[in-house]
């Protein structure tokens, strides 16, 4: 269970050094001052979209970033990501290793009832 454990914080370590380490993956993280669509993230950063794509991957898979959906009159609702994080912190625990603490800012109710419909929607 410890091995499990220990594997599976230095995936999630892994993940966010490897999304914070690509050059795109923060200038994405500076330019979302507001939700926005892959493609407005696209313009606003000035990288490629299917490049912004891979970094909005790398960086939901991270949960450095959070997915919402923009509900459109025309029925073809857009995906919106934003910052998902205040600060991250990497430590050395007693057991020399490395320890990830992702800060994340108080959710309203509005904001965790998107969330929990966005993992649905994923998962269907």
């Amino acid at each position: 269970m410890a091995r499990d454990r220990s594997a599976m914080e230095s995936a999630e370590l892994t993940a966010v050094l490897d999304a914070l380490d690509d050059a795109d993956a923060r200038a994405i993280i500076r330019g979302l001052e507001e939700p926005m669509t892959a493609s407005e993230i696209s313009d606003t950063c000035d990288i490629p979209l299917s490049t912004t794509y891979r970094k909005l991957d790398l960086l939901t898979d991270a949960a450095l970033l959070s997915e919402g959906t923009q509900i459109r009159a025309d029925g073809h609702h857009a995906t919106t990501y934003e910052v998902a994080f205040d600060e991250v912190r990497i430590a050395l625990n007693d057991e020399r290793d490395f320890d990830v603490a992702v800060g994340r800012p108080e959710q309203t109710p509005d904001e965790r009832l998107a969330d929990i419909w966005s993992r649905v929607r994923r998962e269907t």
